[in-house]
């Protein structure tokens, strides 16, 4: 960092800078006269930045990383052009500026103590406006960039909850949601039911017809299940060839005729696309259950697995409770 001059003797304008725009600028050279202008080669870290101070670009650019206070940094990035500062918030806050500030390219920038900035506030109506209309343009720019954060934490967040070869709910999301389902039917004493699904003999439809051809069965049940379900309802890829359909406000008789109804809608689901008739041979045993009073979701869950293999002894391609 090499200090050139001090700006009473430099050639930059007031009036070209943002904080001081209609200000009284006689008043204004007066305070900055002494203040230093230095210079950044290009890539050139701005070391000296253990005090509150502020920072204005008059040539070049600077790269300014989010304040490292906090230990949370995420790479974020911001440009401050000519005319534009850094470091306010440093000032306010009468404390160091902990941000990373390195040059773009060969930059000067007008060096300006915390307290003179107050001085300069105090002697200029018109800085302060300006402060507070550059702070408030930086909360709502913060306040959009964290709303977009969010929208991408939580596609990334509904997207962990997804199975990727189906389509359907995964554990995760069994496991997140389930509870909550469970305590609210008990709280409101409406009816939950659970279907359990399996597909029946699904190693020995892989053995006859490849992995790839067992994976596109499984999203054709998927498909099934999706296609027949209520809004309300969800389906979820319990693991392997293993699915379940949750139904709230569903009682046990209702549960069951949705179970045969998916049930008949499964044999008759076409794999292969090339094929011109159903295949019998991708079936899948339903067991069905509803939530008993004083009973938990792994209860529940315990119920379904028990009448899904009373199906299966039932002969499979069948609903049982």
């Amino acid at each position: 960092m090499e200090h050139i001059c001090s700006f009473g003797a430099s050639r930059y304008q007031i009036g070209d800078l943002q904080l001081f725009r209609d200000s009284d600028d006689a008043a204004v050279a007066a305070l900055l006269a002494a203040c230093p202008i230095v210079r950044l080669l290009p890539g050139q870290v701005m070391t000296d930045t253990h005090r509150a101070r502020l920072y204005i670009v008059l040539r070049g650019a600077l790269t300014v990383a989010a304040d490292t206070s906090t230990g949370m940094a995420d790479g974020t990035l911001s440009k401050v052009l000519p005319g534009e500062s850094v470091g306010e918030q440093s000032v306010l806050d009468e404390e160091s500026n902990l941000s990373a500030i390195a040059a773009l390219e060969e930059t000067e920038l007008l060096v300006i103590d915390g307290k003179l900035v107050w001085q300069l506030i105090d002697a200029s109506n018109a800085l302060a406006r300006n402060l507070l209309r550059l702070l408030s343009f930086r909360i709502r720019a913060a306040n959009a960039q964290l709303r977009r954060r969010q929208k991408v934490g939580e596609f990334y967040r509904q997207l962990s909850m997804v199975d990727g070869l189906t389509g359907l709910y995964n554990r995760a999301w069994l496991n997140d949601l389930l509870p909550a389902m469970a305590a609210t039917a008990h709280g409101a004493n409406t009816p939950l039911s659970l279907i359990m699904i399996d597909l029946d003999h699904f190693k020995r439809f892989n053995d006859s017809h490849g992995h790839v051809a067992g994976d596109q069965a499984l999203r054709t049940a998927a498909q099934v299940l999706s296609a027949a379900l209520r809004p309300t309802d969800c389906a979820v890829r319990y693991g392997g060839e293993e699915m379940m359909v949750i139904l709230p406000d569903t009682n046990t008789k209702m549960a069951l005729l949705v179970a045969e109804r998916l049930c008949e809608r499964m044999q008759q689901a076409v794999v292969f696309a090339d094929m011109r008739s159903p295949l019998p041979h991708v079936t899948a045993s339903f067991g069905v259950a509803s939530l008993a009073p004083g009973q938990d979701e792994h209860a529940l869950i315990a119920a379904a697995d028990a009448a899904l293999y009373r199906a299966k002894d039932g002969g499979r391609n069948r609903a049982a409770l």
